[in-house]
């Protein structure tokens, strides 16, 4: 039987704000925080076309599966201001090159379903607009409000599902998070770290672990970062010592994001995080993923055909530009997993939470969506 939790009071939103804004639509650009440079230097690009917010993207200086699906969605529209801006007049030309600049963003990274997601409710909400409208002007007036909404929208969506999460941490609880899936890879929020926040403004006695999420270092550089920035205690661990703290009792209650959840509650993130989730079946310690229903891709039955990225074997070859490996031997870097629907206890939504059975309960969020 499928369920989906409801809690029996108004969710609170009342939360600790997180005052990072990891990306904001201006009039020059996209101002993006370079999450590369973090945490020892906090530093803003200002992106003016569709092909450096491809790069951005691509190399990371943007990430988390909201996050850039926001991006792409802001990228879309610099593609717009773009044509305007160059004396286009043709409504139809100006959406092949949104249809082209769609695939370019589209292609930089796979696994995280809210990039297409984004562009394609952009794309939609154009041909909405061809369909009424033929003023230039109008189109990118239009398309820049559809991409704020999908930004603010997912603001609301994070602080809705940290309410929903907050509920699930007992008082005092010790929780263990993996990777960022905090304001930095969102609007300005969180998923998992949304969870965190919400949990720490109920009670202020909540803990919270981080692993370091070789190869990149997520946890170690980003979350770590954003938790001191918001004034939260954060102790930073090994991704090899969760199992350990488990069986030691310092950890009540694991949550994560996700970058691409199938109809059957599989989920993709970070790699890492299907051995946490082996960790925490075994240990009886309950296993959440925090994610809106924009990561959901019910077009995929399972978890098989969710297709991961394989980043640049640099990433676990060199530390710091040196190497640390020796020569002439192979490398397997895949930027995900994926942690089976059976070890994951429960997936929280701006919705309510799917409970095991997910085919019916993840069904039951967007019925309750429409």
């Amino acid at each position: 039987m499928s369920t989906v939790s409801q809690p029996s009071e108004q969710v609170e939103l009342n939360s600790l704000d997180s005052m990072i804004k990891p990306l904001t639509l201006t009039s020059q650009g996209v101002s993006l925080l370079d999450q590369t440079m973090l945490p020892t230097e906090e530093r803003y690009v200002t992106i003016t076309t569709p092909e450096a917010m491809a790069h951005a993207i691509q190399t990371m200086m943007v990430r988390g599966a909201p996050a850039i699906g926001i991006a792409g969605a802001y990228g879309l529209v610099l593609s717009a201001r773009q044509f305007l801006e160059t004396g286009g007049t043709e409504v139809s030309l100006l959406a092949n090159q949104l249809k082209a600049h769609s695939n370019l963003l589209n292609q930089t990274r796979p696994t995280a379903v809210n990039l297409s997601w984004a562009i394609g409710e952009m794309l939609a909400t154009l041909v909405a607009i061809m369909a009424t409208d033929s003023s230039i002007t109008n189109c990118v007036e239009l398309l820049t409000q559809k991409a704020n909404q999908i930004h603010q929208e997912d603001i609301q969506a994070c602080k809705t599902i940290g309410g929903y999460g907050a509920k699930l941490v007992p008082k005092g609880g010790v929780i263990l998070t993996h990777c960022n899936a905090g304001a930095l890879a969102t609007g300005g929020y969180g998923t998992a770290l949304g969870v965190v926040r919400s949990a720490y403004a109920r009670d202020n006695t909540v803990q919270v672990f981080a692993d370091e999420t070789r190869p990149r270092l997520q946890g170690a550089r980003l979350t770590t970062w954003e938790l001191t920035q918001d004034h939260i205690p954060v102790t930073l661990v090994t991704d090899g010592m969760s199992a350990t703290l488990m069986k030691r009792g310092m950890v009540d209650f694991v949550v994560v994001g996700a970058d691409r959840i199938a109809a059957n509650g599989d989920t993709a993130n970070k790699i890492g995080t299907y051995t946490l989730a082996l960790a925490a079946k075994a240990h009886q310690i309950p296993f959440y993923v925090a994610a809106p229903l924009s990561t959901i891709d019910r077009s995929l039955v399972s978890g098989d055909t969710i297709p991961i990225e394989e980043r640049n074997t640099d990433e676990i070859a060199m530390i710091n530009g040196e190497k640390i490996s020796a020569e002439g031997i192979q490398y397997f870097n895949p930027g995900f997993d994926v942690t089976p629907a059976d070890y994951i206890t429960g997936i929280i939504t701006e919705k309510g939470i799917a409970r095991p059975g997910y085919e019916g309960s993840v069904m039951a969020l967007f019925e309750k969506a429409l």
